[in-house]
C-alpha cells in the first residue's frame, strides 16, 4: 500500500512556513511533508527530517535544504545540537505508525502476515515485542493492553499469554499472537479482535507516548517566538498529550481550539485519515 501523507496540505499551511527558516520534519517516513515543506522553502531555507526507521534513508531526497537524522524525535533536542542548530522556526508530527511499516510483513506489525513478533520502529534498538512480553508479567501486560489499546479484555489476554509462556510454548510471532487474542476476546466487533492489542503492544515496545511528551517539550523549547508545532495524532490517547501539551504549556498558545480533520474527499481517497486530528500551537515567550 502506498503511504499517502494525510492533512499534508493543512498541517503545512498551519505552519506558516518562511521562506528562509529552518524547520523539523519530526517524523519523515515516506517524505510526503517533507516534500510540501521543501516546496514552500526557499533557498536559504532548511529542514532537518527524523525518522528512526533506517530504511527511511533510502526516501531521503537529494537537496542540499535536506538533512535526514537517524533517531527518534525524542532525541530532537540533542541531535539539533550536534547539527549546531539553536532554534527552529518550526516543527511538524505525524504520529503513529506509517502504511509501508505495516505492509513490511518482516516488521511484526501487523497481524495480517506471519512474522517474528518484533513491532520496533528502530530494528537495531530496544527489545522486540516477543521479548518485552517476556520480561513482564500479567499484571503489568494487561495494563498496558488496556492503557495503550482500550481492550476491555486485557486481562484475560493477558492471562493466555502468561499461560503460554509458564507452559514453554511463549508468544513468538503475530501468528501465535493473534490467535491468543482471538480466542480470549469473546465479543468480535467490526473490527479484528488483534487490533487494539496489536497497538498497545507497539506503543509499549516503542514507548510512544513517552517519546511523544518529551518530542513535544523539545519542540517547544526550540522553536522562536512566533514559531508554530502542527502535531497529527490517529488515536485518542496521542491526541490528549498533544491538546494538554498545547492548552497548558505556558510556552504554547493553542491555535486550534477544535482539532482540524480531513475532508470527505480525502476520507473517501485514504481511510488512514478518517481518525486523523491536527492540532497546531504557536510558541509565546512565557510570562
Amino acid at each position: 500500500m502506498e503511504h499517502i501523507p494525510v492533512l499534508a496540505r493543512e498541517a503545512v499551511d498551519a505552519l506558516e512556513v518562511r521562506p528562509a527558516g529552518t524547520y523539523v520534519d519530526a517524523t519523515f517516513g515516506a517524505g510526503g511533508h517533507a516534500a510540501l515543506l521543501l516546496g514552500v522553502l526557499g533557498a536559504a531555507g532548511r529542514l532537518v527530517a527524523f525518522d528512526a526507521d533506517p530504511a527511511a534513508g533510502t526516501r531521503a531526497p537529494a537537496d542540499p535544504r535536506f538533512t535526514l537524522v537517524h533517531a527518534n524525535f525524542r532525541e530532537l533536542a540533542a541531535r539539533l545540537d550536534a547539527l549546531g542548530i539553536a532554534s527552529v522556526d518550526g516543527v511538524l508530527f505525524d504520529l503513529g505508525v506509517s502504511s509501508m511499516q505495516l505492509d513490511e510483513g518482516a516488521r511484526g506489525f501487523s497481524f495480517r502476515s506471519p512474522a517474528p513478533l518484533d513491532m520496533r520502529m528502530d530494528p537495531s534498538r530496544g527489545p522486540t515485542a516477543a521479548q518485552w512480553l517476556d520480561a513482564h508479567d500479567e499484571r503489568e501486560i494487561a495494563d498496558a493492553i488496556y492503557q495503550y489499546g482500550e481492550e476491555r479484555a486485557s486481562r484475560r489476554i493477558a492471562r493466555a499469554i502468561v499461560a503460554l509462556r509458564e507452559a514453554g510454548t511463549p508468544v513468538r510471532d503475530t501468528v501465535d499472537l493473534a490467535g491468543v487474542v482471538a480466542r480470549a476476546v469473546r465479543s468480535h466487533g467490526k473490527i479484528h479482535p488483534a487490533t487494539r492489542t496489536f497497538q498497545a503492544l507497539r506503543i509499549a515496545v516503542n514507548d510512544e507516548l513517552g517519546a511523544l511528551r518529551e518530542g513535544l517539550d523539545a519542540a517547544l523549547d526550540r522553536t522562536v517566538p512566533g514559531g508554530r508545532i502542527a502535531a497529527i495524532s490517529f488515536h485518542s490517547l496521542e491526541d490528549r498529550i498533544v491538546k494538554h501539551t498545547f492548552r497548558e504549556d505556558p510556552r504554547a498558545h493553542a491555535v486550534t481550539r477544535k482539532p482540524i480533520v480531513a475532508e470527505a474527499g480525502e476520507m473517501t481517497a485514504n481511510p488512514r485519515s478518517r481518525s486523523a486530528k491536527l492540532r497546531v500551537a504557536e510558541k509565546v515567550q512565557p510570562c
